[in-house]
């Protein structure tokens, strides 16, 4: 079941993080857990966070304005529909739509968000994020969706 988050839920959505950004092996590693528990707190307080909570948390994604600001979900989820369900979530609570960032060398994840409907707007040297790392731009557009099943 997709909820919205509580700071009950902050070590677990850390572990999530934690798991999930470790299978990233080309970035490097710039914080600590407790950067990671400050962050993941204040997303929780601040932004939106939802959380797909079966028992055990197995994904957050975090809502900041017109952002999809974060998407993870834990390598033992990955495939099981997890990430659909909260990208799904995302959508009906941005029916407008949203952006994302993704690092371009995460081919996986950007198989993903094109499968949903996602696309690539812009891509980037990486100069703008603290990684340091080539990043891609994807929005989600359901006005363009729609505008191209009508043709």
């Amino acid at each position: 079941m997709i909820r919205r988050a509580g700071l009950a839920d902050i070590d677990a959505i850390v572990a999530v993080f934690e798991r999930s950004f470790a299978t990233l092996d080309f970035l490097p590693r710039l914080h600590t857990h407790e950067d990671h528990v400050r962050f993941l707190d204040r997303c929780v307080v601040d932004d939106e966070t939802w959380v797909w909570d079966d028992g055990e948390i197995r994904g957050f994604a975090v809502l900041r304005g017109e952002e999809l600001s974060q998407l993870y979900v834990d390598p033992s989820s990955f495939r099981r529909g997890v990430g659909s369900a909260l990208l799904e979530t995302a959508k009906g609570e941005r029916p407008d739509g949203f952006t994302l960032w993704v690092f371009q060398r995460n081919a996986a994840a950007r198989r993903f968000y094109e499968a949903h409907g996602l696309r690539c707007v812009r891509l980037t040297d990486g100069s703008f994020n603290e990684e340091r790392t080539p990043d891609a731009l994807y929005a989600w557009d359901p006005s363009a969706a729609r505008g191209s099943s009508a043709r």
